[in-house]
């Protein structure tokens, strides 16, 4: 499928939800560029947790970051995550940079400089951009908004796959952070984690990635269609 008007899709939901799996696919059927939010706030965490900065600082954080270049360069199987020049692209997905990026996110400093940034790189249209805040505070304007969402024990599951976990205490462990990541997303001052109005809901609980994709490609269709 391709758009002759570049639009800004916007894919909001909880950990475990399928955001980063299926803003991928999207992105590359669509020709679009796949912007991670959440890759940002890793790689900040990553070298927060390097530098040895509190991750409850928020200024001395937001400092970190000023001082920061994060990159993103797309590719087939997904982003390309550079700190510094650095790729840390595996790196930032392993559980303990996972749970310092949620502490670092809950910051309204951190998140200022970092909305701010993620603005710019969407700017001109043809992104897929995906996290927990980009249709009410990232693009609040975006002309498709999606809100993914999968049961609570559904999402661990995946998230216990995903981290490899292979004792029981290892995946009581994932369950136990992804309770209390939702809750920090859900509660924090800055940007809580909620669906924006106008967003599209879509229950990944029961649903191949396949399947999921094909739906948010047909919502993106209608949307050029309607303003055809």
């Amino acid at each position: 499928m391709s758009t002759s008007r570049k639009l800004v899709i916007a894919i909001d939901g909880p950990a475990g939800s399928g955001k980063s799996t299926i803003a991928a696919r999207l992105a590359r059927k669509l020709g679009y560029i796949n912007l991670e939010s959440g890759a940002m706030y890793r790689a900040l965490a990553l070298k927060a947790m390097e530098q040895q900065v509190s991750l409850d600082d928020g200024d001395a954080l937001r400092q970190l970051a000023e001082d920061t270049v994060i990159g993103l360069e797309p590719r087939g199987e997904g982003n390309r995550v550079l700190l510094d020049g650095r790729d840390v692209s595996q790196r930032i997905r392993e559980t303990d940079v996972t749970a310092a990026a949620s502490r670092v996110s809950v910051h309204p400093p951190v998140r200022q400089l970092l909305v701010a940034r993620q603005r710019e790189l969407g700017a001109a249209g043809g992104v897929v951009m995906e996290g927990r805040d980009i249709g009410t505070a990232v693009f609040p304007n975006a002309e498709v908004k999606i809100f993914l969402d999968a049961d609570a024990t559904v999402r661990a599951q995946r998230r216990i796959l995903q981290h490899g976990a292979e004792s029981s205490h290892e995946a009581q462990n994932v369950i136990a952070e992804l309770a209390a990541r939702d809750e920090r997303d859900r509660t924090r001052s800055a940007s809580p984690l909620v669906a924006a109005p106008d967003a599209v809901h879509v229950d990944t609980t029961h649903k191949s990635i396949d399947d999921v994709v094909a739906q948010v490609e047909a919502i993106v269709r209608k949307v050029v269609s309607d303003s055809g």
